[in-house]
């Protein structure tokens, strides 16, 4: 790269000299003298071909390549910053405590495969364990609560690692429902009888892939009450109020007298794993998705 290549100091310069607009500030903050960081802006744009800054004798001001530049660079050096932190972090070994949630009980069994690897790798780390329901997680994720949930998919707008379980899909009705006796049924079904609806606030592509609003031919599926919480819609299925869509493992821990569960033979499978926020990936997050998929790879 010859020439063109900066030094981080020389970024530290510029970026720093970008927000304050003031040679003097940019000094101080810098512990540089203000000749130092003229010079180092003097030689930047002499690299660079043009002026990055207007200095009158009042006001310092990005010309355009100048702000370019400052928006470009500045998520960059944030991501070199973030790894230099992540690899202190490792090098100091995973301590501190980790907030795991979990919901329902087929991922209490993901979970509880992840703490025992997790903590017998990382024995410094305290892991809490929290419970979430799926209109909670996503403001716990976001306000620290929690800094990772094993969750179904898909979860957008958080970082998702690989799937740990993978499930066929069940058609839930009441025992009574003209459904109950059969040996499987297709999702075209669902635009014949109602479906329990998932609560709006819910992420969109989320409700899709629990309760499509239309079947795969096209039909509209018939929408039945919104059930806040999976113990509720269980009951409004229950009360024959409506079909919904489960992975297998609802049978298992939640198998009733009142409800059929009926496998679904054209449906995608439920697939479950680690998520959390982007802006959370410390070493403690990472390595604890690794323990999940390393404890839980012969599940997927």
């Amino acid at each position: 790269m010859g020439n063109g290549m900066w030094e981080r100091h020389e970024v530290e310069v510029f970026l720093t000299l970008a927000e304050e607009l003031h040679f003097g500030r940019t000094a101080t903050r810098l512990r540089l003298t203000t000749g130092r960081v003229s010079q180092t802006v003097k030689k930047l744009e002499h690299r660079v071909g043009a002026p990055l800054f207007e200095r009158t004798s009042r006001v310092v001001r990005l010309t355009p390549i100048g702000r370019r530049l400052a928006e470009d660079l500045a998520p960059i050096v944030a991501d070199l910053q973030k790894a230099l932190d992540r690899a202190t972090e490792a090098g100091r070994g995973v301590t501190g405590v980790l907030r795991v949630g979990f919901m329902g009980a087929g991922t209490e069994q993901l979970l509880l495969k992840a703490v025992g690897l997790f903590t017998s790798r990382h024995p410094d780390c305290e892991v809490r364990i929290r419970a979430a329901q799926m209109v909670n997680s996503r403001p716990y994720l976001l306000d620290g609560s929690i800094d990772l949930v094993i969750a179904g998919y898909p979860y957008p707008g958080m970082a998702c690692g690989p799937a740990l379980l993978s499930e066929p899909r069940m058609l839930a009705v009441s025992a009574d429902h003209p459904l109950a006796r059969q040996e499987s049924v297709s999702l075209e079904v669902l635009a014949d009888h109602p479906v329990i609806q998932l609560p709006a606030d819910l992420a969109e592509e989320f409700r899709q892939d629990r309760t499509p609003s239309r079947t795969p031919s096209g039909r509209p599926v018939r929408q039945g009450p919104v059930g806040h919480g999976f113990a509720e819609i269980l009951t409004l299925v229950a009360l024959g109020r409506g079909a919904y869509p489960v992975g297998e493992n609802a049978s298992r821990y939640h198998p009733r007298p009142d409800i059929a569960y009926v496998p679904i033979h054209d449906a995608p499978p439920v697939r479950w794993g680690p998520v959390w926020l982007e802006a959370n990936s410390t070493a403690r997050v990472l390595e604890f998705v690794s323990a999940a998929v390393d404890a839980n790879c012969g599940s997927a």
